[in-house]
């Protein structure tokens, strides 16, 4: 992946501190008015930058920061929910894709096929299976332990077993696993590493990744648990330059995610969810 690799300087550093602090204050934290002089002091010091392609770049993911930020995200399954984040989660997507005819690169690629095949990655994909179910278990003991929070409760489910419920939890959390690799990796974090080395562009994509899931259901042990899940996506992707295995990992994870809230509420239900008669 081609990086400008820009020096961080000391007004650099400022907006990438500016710039975490305002995806922090807006997006999970809703600290609207210190999010606010974050996000302005992020825009000022952008538009003092020389380097255009910082300003056009960062800019475009400035404004999808500002978007997610005034955007109630919550993991609700009724159809309102569904199309008022789906239209928001689109634009996010969209956009930057629009913008960046303005560029002088084609960053934001969609690149499913891995243009190396690296042994690590299917070893590690392979391992994501058993690891997937280890730690949403041990997130929710700690969640439950250190924080009195049932994780698997902040999605809710009818009283009763409802095929079609069930049904429409596990499309509704595989098509925001699908966004999320599109969304935090293939668009934010491929903005991030065209300008910065990988370390500050996958800490940064991690941030954001974190700050949005954290709003949407993730609370609690959610900050360490998605935040390190988000860097071995990132790191994923940095080495094979497309999106098949970050892909795969994670409807993986949201394979176990959906069968543990389905079991939490219905108990009779396990792992067979997804091929139980009636589904």
């Amino acid at each position: 992946m081609e990086s400008l690799e820009l020096t961080l300087t000391r007004s650099r550093i400022a907006l990438l501190v500016c710039f975490a602090a305002s995806i922090i204050l807006l997006i999970p934290a809703h600290q609207f008015v210190l999010g606010g002089l974050f996000f302005v002091a992020t825009v000022v010091l952008l538009a003092r930058d020389p380097e255009k392609r910082l300003r056009l770049r960062l800019g475009v993911l400035l404004g999808c920061v500002l978007l997610l930020g005034i955007t109630d995200i919550t993991p609700d399954l009724s159809n309102e929910n569904f199309i008022r984040l789906g239209i928001v989660f689109m634009l996010v997507l969209i956009v930057p894709l629009i913008v960046q005819r303005w560029d002088d690169a084609r960053i934001i690629r969609y690149r499913f096929k891995p243009l190396r095949w690296r042994k690590a990655d299917i070893i590690y994909t392979i391992l994501s299976v058993p690891l997937a179910w280890m730690v949403l278990r041990g997130y929710e003991w700690g969640n439950l332990a250190l924080f009195d929070n049932e994780l698997f409760r902040q999605w809710s489910m009818p009283a009763e077993a409802d095929d079609s419920e069930i049904r429409r939890l596990f499309i509704g959390i595989n098509l925001v696993g699908i966004w999320d690799e599109l969304f935090f990796i293939n668009t934010g974090y491929a903005l991030l590493r065209s300008l910065f080395s990988y370390r500050v562009a996958n800490a940064l994509q991690a941030v954001l990744y974190t700050a949005v899931l954290y709003d949407m259901a993730f609370v609690g042990l959610g900050v360490a648990v998605v935040y390190l899940f988000a860097l071995t996506q990132g790191a994923m992707y940095e080495k094979s330059e497309g999106l098949l295995w970050v892909l795969i990992v994670h409807l993986v994870v949201d394979y176990f995610l959906v069968a543990f809230i389905v079991q939490t509420y219905y108990p009779t239900y396990g792992m067979d969810f997804l091929w139980r008669k009636g589904f």
